[in-house]
């Protein structure tokens, strides 16, 4: 940005430098509205948009690029991908290397993957195309089998509609972690225009083998000659996993699932939901509808581009349907890794690893199995890279089931794997709220919740963040805080990171940070209550959840956002 350079100016300079007919044509409208010619308060607003679109530019972080499709260097668009490809390029500095390109059904989507191809080409490096708009865990899973030096997805993974992104794996299959992801930046700012970039005109748009070799590792994941009798229902909330979740099931020996029709063929305007993530109030409706209707054991769901994957199990009374929290299902995958391994005498082999904000509950699972248990910090590209990985999770419904063929949370493997689980329980007439019960009554109630505001102005984030550091509350549901660490700071030799954690002298656990894909802060909330001293687990469940919700109101009061 030049010192004097207004607005205008740089929407016209990027007028004159962007390959794309349509954000050309919309940036032209967004200019004549701003010029007052239509009306005062239609320039105000496309002024507005103006200084939005131009006032900075994406940024990599916890899951790459991401913003709203639009024209401008803060918005995505196929200027801004020839950059971040150009900049991937720059720093690879390997000519004649592969690079695989993934992306879903997001609108853009082809068009950005087709965009990262001709710049990876022109830089004198092999570019390989998927054939369809598939999963993440596929590209993940690619970039590995094919043994390439990166790989490029393109998604917005859970996001709104009007949003896109670009995710970048490294050789090792890993997302990208700093310095990477500062040195690409750097490499991308070097990018003068993007009409001056060369493009080649010839890549390789791979065949089925990718998706075949994925398919076979995804359904190995369960083992022979399990049980699988097991009626499911699933919905791929308009997004690309539908039919590789249903080939990897079948594959894996299991009943064909019953999709949820109405939310089955990818979809980018994601018609049936307001928010496509199955975390998210009213998103996963038609899917339990679909559930009842028609007598499911349980219901299954991915995000758009299924590298999360969620659960709803049967109530207690059997009459409906629950979802479980990220941190159940995560408990339960790793139970049942353990349980499995003991069946046949064998010690479960590698490291089991969480997120610091998911629950404290995998780590007490590991010890009473034996296996050795660490933190990361939040996202995947932390846990896919702990040594001697078995399995990873985070609260936010990601979990890494078959680390050796994807470092990455994958919903499609991991829907095997509960599915295994689930047919098991079902054979010796047991439930997951059976094995969730049992482990309560073995290491306590692990309640766990969250309070987030999304806000319109990311200030109003900052300023929450000093507060809670000038101002640190004393107390959290009436309990002393004994601990507070500024995870800015490092924390147990993890990496600085924004965030604060507080643990209480009753055992709760407060971690507040700024999200890092959307405009939110997060609070994770964890409570810890014996069953034994509650006298029973219903009065355990109880008391658990009162404090969770003294928790929510404490957190929201300290970070003046209530």
């Amino acid at each position: 940005m030049n010192a004097g350079e207004t607005t205008q100016d740089r929407a016209l300079a990027w007028l004159d430098d962007d390959p794309d007919p349509d954000t050309r044509a919309d940036l032209a409208v967004l200019l004549q509205r701003a010029d007052g010619s239509v009306s005062p308060t239609d320039a105000g607003l496309a002024l507005t948009e103006l200084e939005d679109s131009f006032s900075g530019s994406l940024q990599f972080g916890t899951a790459g690029l991401r913003g709203r499709l639009g024209p401008g260097p803060n918005r995505m668009n196929a200027a801004v991908v020839r950059r971040a490809a150009a900049g991937l390029a720059a720093y690879l500095d390997s000519p004649g290397s592969t690079v695989v390109i993934g992306f879903d059904a997001r609108h853009k989507s082809s068009l950005f993957a087709s965009e990262t191809a001709a710049v990876m080409a022109g830089a004198g490096l092999r570019p390989l195309v998927l054939p369809e708009p598939l999963p993440t865990p596929v590209l993940a899973f690619a970039i590995t089998h094919l043994e390439c030096a990166a790989g490029v997805m393109v998604t917005a993974s859970h996001n709104p509609p009007e949003d896109n992104g670009y995710k970048v794996y490294l050789g090792d299959g890993t997302q990208i972690v700093p310095p990477a992801d500062a040195e690409i930046a750097e490499r991308i700012g070097e990018v003068a225009r993007v009409a001056d970039l060369p493009l080649g005109s010839q890549w390789e748009t791979l065949g089925e083998e990718v998706l075949e070799a994925y398919l076979t590792a995804a359904a190995a994941v369960a083992h022979d000659g399990g049980p699988r009798n097991l009626r499911l229902v699933f919905t791929s909330l308009h997004g690309v996993g539908g039919a590789t979740l249903r080939a990897a099931l079948v594959a894996a020996g299991f009943p064909d699932p019953e999709p949820v029709q109405a939310q089955y063929e990818p979809d980018p305007d994601f018609p049936t939901v307001s928010f496509p993530n199955p975390e998210e109030p009213g998103a996963m409706d038609a899917a339990l509808a679909t559930g009842v209707e028609h007598d499911a054991d349980a219901v299954l769901a991915n995000d758009p581009d299924a590298d999360r994957c969620a659960l709803a199990i049967r109530t207690r009374d059997g009459a409906s349907f629950r979802m479980l929290r990220g941190d159940e299902l995560g408990a339960l995958l790793g139970w049942w890794i353990i349980e499995r391994d003991q069946r046949v005498g064998r010690r479960t082999a590698g490291v089991f690893a969480n997120s610091i904000v998911s629950s404290r509950l995998l780590g007490r699972i590991a010890a009473a199995g034996g296996v050795r248990h660490e933190e990361t910090l939040t996202g995947f590209k932390w846990i896919a890279r702990v040594r001697d990985l078995r399995f990873g999770y985070e609260e936010a419904l990601g979990y890494c089931v078959d680390p050796a063929n994807v470092a990455d949370k994958d919903g499609i493997s991991a829907a095997v794997l509960v599915s295994e689980m689930l047919a098991d329980l079902k054979y010796r007439g047991r439930t997951a709220q059976d094995a969730l019960d049992d482990l309560a009554r073995q290491h306590g109630v692990h309640a766990t919740d969250q309070w987030a505001v999304r806000v319109s102005d990311v200030d109003l984030i900052t300023a929450a963040m000093q507060r809670l550091r000038s101002q640190p509350p004393a107390h959290f549901g009436g309990s002393a805080v004994t601990e507070t660490d500024d995870l800015a700071r490092g924390w147990r030799g993890l990496p600085p990171t924004e965030g604060i954690r507080y643990v209480t002298a009753s055992g709760d656990r407060v971690i507040v940070r700024p999200s890092g894909t959307e405009p939110k802060i997060k609070a994770y909330l964890e409570v810890v209550q014996s069953v034994g001293e509650a006298g029973s687990l219903t009065q355990a469940a109880e008391t658990a959840h009162h404090r969770l919700q003294s928790l929510r109101k404490d957190i929201a009061a300290a970070s003046g956002l209530n």
